[in-house]
């Protein structure tokens, strides 16, 4: 060990595992990039690169530096090595824009986990989905940091609360959701994670159609036809002996579209899109969106009769159950 590295402490900055930059003199105008560690020791320094190749052992005063300060030997302990610090940012491939709210990936959460210095992640179950508590998973995860800083936070994953696709896979989604809020809370995001989601938002229309939306007219309401003129009623006190006359025919006036044949509506095509019962998946989001508004089942089935004139939820058509959800949608 020289006697030179007793009298000066140079600055030294890690920038990776075994590798390191040191202040090559006093007045610290430049540094050497050094290699230590149990597979290579190299130095860029003109000494080292000079004699290494007579003594392929040499160790230069760079190399006994940081040997010195990651021991703490010879009286170096005071010898400090700066950590680099790495800007960790959120890749914008993992953030989704959905109907204007920003939702963060999992694997983005990850990803950023690991340019912060994630050191592992520990999930635990702590409730198996059964018949008795309703088939809802509940798991915990805590992760450490390379600081050891702990995070931990609990995910629950039920068929209610799922795509109806992840509902065999209810175990590993609550684990997904409980890694996603403790990683949330790690690298500091506050957006929501996609995973967190149910399927809600793949049901609704989106906001703008390829075509045009069709009109539709609730049962139970007038027709778009301009009402039928009537003939003025006869007052039987004037003429008493006279029976009223028979009322005229209900005359239709031609439909601005017409061109002198009579319209024939295309049954095929309406019946198909008007139709279509409901599907499963529409139903749920209903039934959802009227939960948060706070409406009770009474509540919904009288919103639907009144609009569409159904008894059920269960016999609204596609176009019905769309045109419900938009509804309960903006005033949710």
């Amino acid at each position: 060990m020289s006697d030179n590295i007793m009298e000066y402490r140079p600055r030294i900055i890690k920038v990776d595992d075994g590798e390191f930059y040191v202040e090559g003199s006093p007045e610290r105008k430049f540094c050497y990039r050094t290699v230590v560690s149990e597979e290579e020791m190299s130095c860029t320094c003109g000494d080292y690169s000079m004699k290494v190749k007579k003594e392929p052992d040499y160790v230069c005063e760079h190399i006994e530096y940081i040997q010195a300060a990651l021991d703490g030997s010879f009286g170096a302990q005071n010898i400090e090595i700066f950590e680099k610090r790495r800007t960790a940012r959120l890749d914008e491939r993992f953030i989704k824009n959905i109907q204007g709210r920003d939702f963060v990936v999992y694997a983005g959460l990850l990803d950023l986990a690991h340019q912060s210095g994630l050191r592992s992640m520990r999930v635990e179950a702590v409730q198996f989905p059964t018949s008795e508590n309703g088939l809802e998973a509940i798991c915990k995860a805590t992760v450490e940091t390379e600081t050891g800083e702990l995070f931990t936070e609990v995910g629950d994953a039920n068929p209610k609360n799922v795509n109806p696709m992840i509902a065999k896979h209810i175990l590993r989604m609550a684990a997904t959701r409980a890694k996603a809020r403790a990683l949330r809370d790690f690298t500091n995001i506050g957006m929501t994670c996609l995973e967190e989601l149910d399927e809600l938002d793949d049901v609704i229309p989106e906001t703008k159609p390829k075509n045009p939306p069709l009109k539709f007219q609730p049962r139970g309401k007038e027709s778009v036809k301009k009402p039928p003129v009537k003939p003025p009623k006869q007052d039987s006190k004037e003429n008493p002996g006279e029976e009223p006359a028979a009322s005229a025919p209900p005359i239709e006036e031609p439909s601005e579209r017409s061109t002198g044949k009579e319209a024939k509506p295309s049954e095929g095509d309406s019946k198909e899109k008007f139709t279509a019962k409901l599907s499963s998946a529409q139903l749920k989001a209903i039934e959802n969106l009227a939960r948060r508004r706070g409406m009770t089942s009474a509540e919904l089935a009288g919103l639907a009769l009144d609009t569409f004139g159904r008894k059920s939820l269960d016999v609204l058509t596609q176009v019905e159950a769309s045109s419900l959800i938009r509804t309960l949608q903006q005033s949710a």
